[in-house]
């Protein structure tokens, strides 16, 4: 195995993107125009708001601006892992929303399955697999912790297989695999970009306006509705959905709650009929292990594999910039974990790497609230976790647009809020500090210091 080697021809570019059937960018706005609705970000959420939108009411006047285009960052960029889980996995959202749990597992089901009935009706071919997502443990002391797990997910009926050292690795064959977990009903694997590709264009077929390389630079509130700025022009709109993940955010409020963390993957070139049977995988589940600092991974529709995670990098100051999402360091740390992972893919090379934000919070799962009157509402925070669960957050913030009471406004986890992040440069310190912790305790059979202890009891966190 030579890091080097397999990292030589790795293009900066992200996989998923890098295709010729990736669609032409749409104009522009220029001057100035109106809507029933506007939709800021052409990502999942603001997609799937739109989409929804127009599906509650096929004479609502949407028009989505995109800074970029739609689905060029995280939405487009991420492992494809669509999960039903609302809250970041079951034992977070049991933690944080004891009382609401059921109802959220049932909600979240439910979502996804809507989700599926979308890519059904709008013919979105995004490469669905029903295949499952197994969490993986390479420690001993993890092993436990997955049977834990595995418990309180078959309390809430989910299909779950535990599975030993042995089984997991019948399954796919790593020398580093001391047992796992099959969580055959909570995820499905899929392709993300053509995903939001694909919602774009039902979108459209709806009659949605869309407008990329249009970025807002400023709100505000004007008579009964909300003006968007924009250079050259702007959009006058009765009600606004803000759906802008972890870039600067238009209201100053949220920059207390949401962090941009850098989040970094590698894919390799197609393993040959060989290479893919000397790993197995022949069920294609999405991987995860169970560490901290962890990797996620599966395979594409054409065998190659994806393995991304474990640094997730905060740059003091909220920073970003293209060149953060380039760190050498943390691709050769990804590089060396895949080889140790797969020793006898030691002649395997990587075609792709990159790097980009998420928007996370300290309780990391979205948050959902309004602005401006009730003329605006968002939803942001997903940690990472967004492909299934952004079209439930896309639903929330329109109904709390609305302002109608409805079964889902009145639910505590819509209504609260995570713990705010401390202003620089106490952030940069808190967050860095756990990274350390979480790192340290790794490689410690799992044991948390007093640092993780104190965040714990104060529902602080931070997750990759």
């Amino acid at each position: 195995m030579n890091v080097g080697r397999a990292l030589a021809d790795a293009q900066p570019r992200v996989f998923w993107l890098d295709r010729p059937e990736r669609p032409d960018p749409l104009p522009p706005l220029a001057g100035d125009t109106s809507a029933d609705l506007l939709v800021i970000g052409g990502g999942y959420s603001g997609l799937w708001a739109a989409l929804q939108a127009k599906q509650d009411d096929p004479g609502r006047d949407v028009v989505l601006v995109e800074a970029g285009t739609c689905g060029w960052a995280a939405s487009g960029r991420n492992g494809g892992f669509c999960a039903s889980s609302l809250t970041h996995g079951l034992a977070n959202g049991a933690a944080r929303f004891p009382d609401e749990i059921a109802m959220l597992e049932m909600l979240g089901q439910a979502n996804l399955d809507a989700l599926l009935a979308t890519l059904s009706l709008f013919d979105i071919r995004c490469d669905v697999e029903r295949t499952g997502e197994i969490e993986l443990a390479t420690a001993g002391h993890q092993v436990a912790d997955l049977a834990e797990g595995a418990a309180l997910a078959r309390r809430f009926g989910h299909d779950v297989l535990v599975l030993g050292r042995d089984e997991v690795r019948a399954e796919v064959d790593s020398p580093t695999y001391v047992g796992g977990v099959w969580h055959r009903d909570r995820t499905v694997m899929l392709d993300p970009a053509r995903l939001a590709w694909g919602l774009r264009e039902a979108c459209r077929s709806l009659g949605v306006r869309i407008f990329e390389h249009t970025r807002v630079t400023r709100l505000s509130a004007s008579g009964a509705g909300v003006v968007a700025h924009i250079v050259g022009g702007s959009v006058r709109a009765r009600g606004v959905v803000l759906a802008a993940n972890a870039f600067p955010p238009l209201l100053r409020r949220l920059r207390a709650f949401v962090v941009p963390v850098y989040d970094y993957a590698l894919v390799t070139r197609p393993l040959s009929a060989d290479e893919l049977a000397s790993i197995g995988w022949r069920h294609r589940q999405g991987l995860a292990d169970s560490g901290n600092q962890f990797h996620y991974y599966r395979l594409t529709a054409d065998d190659r594999i994806l393995f991304g995670g474990y640094d997730a990098v905060y740059h003091f100051g909220n920073r970003m910039a293209p060149s953060l999402a380039r760190e050498a360091p943390t691709f050769r740390t990804l590089a060396r974990h895949f080889f140790e992972t797969f020793p006898q893919l030691a002649d395997v090379t990587f075609t792709h790497r990159w790097g980009g934000v998420v928007d996370t919070c300290s309780r990391f799962c979205a948050f959902f609230g309004t602005a401006l009157r009730g003329r605006l509402a968002y939803a942001a925070g997903f940690t990472g976790l967004g492909v299934g669960a952004s079209r439930f957050g896309a639903r929330v913030a329109l109904d709390l647009l609305s302002g109608a009471e409805t079964p889902l406004t009145t639910l505590d986890f819509v209504r609260s809020r995570p713990v705010p992040f401390p202003p620089e440069p106490l952030r940069a310190l808190v967050i860095n500090a756990t990274r350390w912790s979480m790192a340290h305790a790794d490689a410690h059979e799992g044991r948390r210091n007093l640092w993780l202890r104190t965040l714990d009891r104060f529902g602080l966190g931070f997750d990759s």
